[in-house]
């Protein structure tokens, strides 16, 4: 599911115009970015959290050249479901997962 899907879908069950969904969601993406590369995690009861997670600083290799690279150490946003949320997802069986292409996957090819 793409984001326009997501749109039509949530206008359909609700009745609220597609401009406005997009509105809302787009903000709600924004308000999301915003908080977290401000330090802070949000907590949303029976769905989830958004967090950050602090990755070690470590030694890389650049196997072109063969060299070391240092990458200090940084943050990474992630996303930790809900229990309810697991516990719905663990509820599926293989008939009911949809085997959705990719963006830029195209079925005509």
């Amino acid at each position: 599911m793409r984001k326009a899907d997501l749109v039509n879908q949530i206008s359909e069950k609700t009745g609220i115009p597609k401009v406005d969904v997009l509105v809302t969601l787009e903000t709600m993406f924004k308000e999301v970015k915003d908080t977290l590369s401000n330090g802070e995690n949000i907590y949303i009861r029976g769905f989830g959290s958004f967090i950050t997670k602090k990755r070690a600083a470590k030694i890389g290799r650049n196997i072109k050249k063969n060299i070391a690279v240092h990458i200090p150490e940084h943050y990474i946003p992630a996303f930790k479901p809900a229990k309810e949320f697991v516990a719905e997802v663990k509820k599926l069986t293989d008939a009911d997962v949809k085997q959705d292409a990719g963006p830029g996957d195209d079925k005509d090819d």
